[in-house]
């Protein structure tokens, strides 16, 4: 019984198609018949038969222009139909205009509401087409004058208008869905229909040139289709062949309720390091084609680009069912890939974002369900849940997020991001060795935003990436102007845990110094201790490159974390940054000041230099002077401020010795 069903409504369908064209065709009889009697097509000339029949010919193959929602139909007939209206009035374009109709419908298998709903439209469009023409005494003679150009124009502009605002009502009463976006279709339709006093012409020159025109249909049809397969490249991931980032975004405008998680591929970087891209981009390739098969027809799998995936579901009950499909993805992906006979292990961490309304923002789901993501990554989990009431998923900092990345990729001159610089002095001598670098952003409604809350808004998100290329880039250009001015300094950038993993950074850094003539070691990069810990061996391999090309590493915040004394012997470090937290006690409490004495001296043990952070007081910087650091930076020598304020500050300074109090 039900294999037998498919075929019925087959059938049934061409029944009704055949309904339909007996009807149609019937009607058209009818009506050339009642507008004989009335005169219309009396004496009507040769030229309206060849139109006539041209016209019907040409929609055997309507044009369609390709939408992310659905198709649109162009009917190439327009362009006679609206020379036949022009010329000859309404009844007798009509009826030409209805057999057109029902023969493209027919070709393209449509259902018979559809033909029926686009040969309402088209006639009401040559209705107020010829309303116009008969108001302004239209008449499109041998000899046309300028006023009969303008009012053809017009007769379009009607056409245009009663056409597609009666089939945004329909498509509104119909479906409750909003009007497509109508660019390459409207630019079609009027070059079809200006086509047709060009038709009219044509026939008063010599009617077997109207044929001709066909040429000029033809090159109208290329415009649509390549139009169409423009606006199809422009969705669909070149590598894969699946969906991309922009077609992502416009199916989530348009969907129920939905779940998208994206999966980020755990160590692909390695693959492509150890067998080159072009098995990477082969890896690719397999991982979107095993999606594609374990993704139900209903649900959307997507390349964002990079070793990024996404796979919008559709139909999911809330967070647990969001949950099953990701376990569902995960034990997909973790059967080995074969590639040139290696198996090859992948995993993925997955961030999942729940859209609870219809028509919500795809850019927006997209970036919680990448917070969700870097989320996972973290803490080490496979798969997280976007969840607004963590602090860092605050519609705030989501807001902040959206800001700083805006600012960041226009790249203005006033855009707010600046550094202050807070210098580094050496504690035995007292002169200034170097300095920090320091963000800050002035926001135009927050004011003043701190390095702290920028860090931590942009580490989780690729963000984070054009933040840190900010920096090196504005840094190594001060470096550049100071060394031009006879006072090179030495100056340290904070990199994160996400520009250690990039792989590139050392690329990106040699770049710049070549570009503005800067020694290495006039920079240096500064690590934290959970940055190394995370992944150690993927770090280790690029702070290497960095120390071969003379850039001096610095770990950052030693002694807040978990770092093995093993990894801190093998990276090749210049100095160890004892935290604030500790410094600032070291005068009043016995436990900071050990850590700080035993720091140091491991410091000294591994041939590190040892740099104090928070120094604010002069019993603290002799403390530290008693116990070997070598150098410090706090508010007790300077605060962080801008390099203009730093060179005035530079010129009044004077190195001092601890015990006496330097000029600030």
């Amino acid at each position: 019984m039900d294999a037998a069903r498919p075929r019925s409504s087959t059938a049934n369908g061409g029944n009704r198609r055949a309904v339909l064209v007996s009807g149609v065709l019937t009607v058209a009889a009818d009506l050339v018949l009642w507008a004989t009697g009335r005169g219309h097509f009396s004496g009507l000339p040769s030229a309206y038969w060849v139109m006539a029949v041209l016209a019907v010919l040409v929609d055997s193959r309507p044009y369609v222009v390709a939408d992310r929602r659905a198709s649109a139909v162009i009917l190439p007939s327009i362009c006679f139909t609206f020379a036949i209206t022009l010329a000859w009035g309404f009844v007798p374009a009509m009826a030409v205009q209805l057999v057109a109709v029902t023969v493209a419908g027919w070709r393209m298998r449509q259902p018979v509401r559809r033909t029926f709903h686009l040969a309402l439209q088209h006639a009401v469009a040559l209705g107020a087409a010829s309303a116009v023409a008969a108001l302004a005494g239209l008449t499109v003679g041998p000899q046309p004058h300028w006023g009969d150009a303008v009012l053809t124009v017009a007769a379009a502009t009607a056409w245009i208008l009663a056409r597609y605002g009666l089939a945004a009502l329909i498509s509104l009463a119909t479906a409750n869905k909003r009007p497509r976006k109508r660019g390459v279709e409207l630019l079609a339709t009027s070059a079809l229909l200006l086509l047709g006093p060009v038709v009219l012409a044509t026939a008063q020159v010599g009617l077997p040139f109207v044929p001709l025109v066909l040429l000029a249909l033809h090159a109208v049809h290329r415009m649509v289709r390549s139009a169409g397969e423009f606006e199809r490249a422009s969705r669909v991931d070149a590598l894969t062949g699946l969906p991309n980032r922009r077609a992502l975004e416009a199916s989530v405008t348009e969907r129920r309720p939905v779940a998208l998680l994206l999966l980020d591929l755990d160590r692909f970087r390695n693959v492509n390091e150890a067998l080159g891209h072009s098995v990477g981009d082969r890896l690719l390739i397999a991982v979107a084609r095993r999606l594609s098969d374990v993704v139900p027809a209903h649900d959307l799998v997507v390349r964002l680009g990079g070793d990024e995936f996404a796979v919008l579901a559709t139909r999911v009950d809330g967070a647990p069912g969001a949950r099953r499909i990701a376990r569902h993805l995960a034990e997909a992906l973790n059967r080995p890939f074969a590639l040139d006979g290696l198996p090859v292990d992948v995993s993925a961490s997955i961030g999942i974002a729940l859209q609870t309304e219809r028509g919500g923002d795809g850019a927006e789901l997209l970036r919680a369900a990448e917070a969700a993501m870097y989320d996972a990554k973290q803490r080490g989990d496979q798969v997280a849940i976007y969840g607004p009431e963590a602090a860092h998923h605050s519609p705030d900092r989501l807001a902040l997020l959206a800001d700083l990345r805006r600012v960041l990729r226009e790249d203005a001159p006033d855009d707010g991001i600046m550094l202050f610089y807070q210098p580094q002095i050496a504690i035995a001598t007292g002169e200034v060795v170097g300095v920090e670098a320091l963000l800050r952003w002035r926001h135009p409604d927050r004011g003043m935003v701190g390095p702290e809350e920028l860090i931590r808004v942009a580490e989780p998100t690729p963000v984070m990436r054009l933040l840190t290329e900010r920096v090196l880039h504005d840094v190594i250009a001060q470096l550049s102007v100071w060394d031009a001015a006879g006072r090179p300094l030495r100056a340290s950038v904070n990199v994160s845990v996400r520009d250690l993993h990039s792989g590139d950074i050392a690329d990106r850094v040699g770049e710049l110094l070549s570009a503005y003539a800067v020694k290495p070691d006039l920079l240096q990069l500064e690590i934290t201790e959970s940055a190394l810990m995370a992944d150690p061996h993927r770090v280790l391999s690029t702070i290497t490159k960095l120390d071969r090309m003379g850039i001096a590493i610095s770990l950052d915040d030693f002694g807040t974390g978990f770092s093995s004394l093993q990894h801190l012997r093998r990276l090749p470090l210049a100095e160890v940054k004892i935290d604030r937290s500790f410094v600032l006690g070291m005068a009043t409490d016995r436990g900071d000041a050990a850590i700080v004495r035993s720091v140091i001296d491991l410091a000294e043990a591994l041939d590190l230099r040892a740099v104090a952070e928070g120094v604010e007081d002069e019993r603290t910087w002799r403390l530290l002077a008693a116990a070997g650091c070598h150098a410090a930076q706090g508010w007790f020598h300077a605060r962080p401020m801008p390099a203009p304020d730093l060179a005035d500050w530079l010129v009044r300074y004077r190195p001092l010795r601890p015990g006496l109090t330097p000029v600030k």
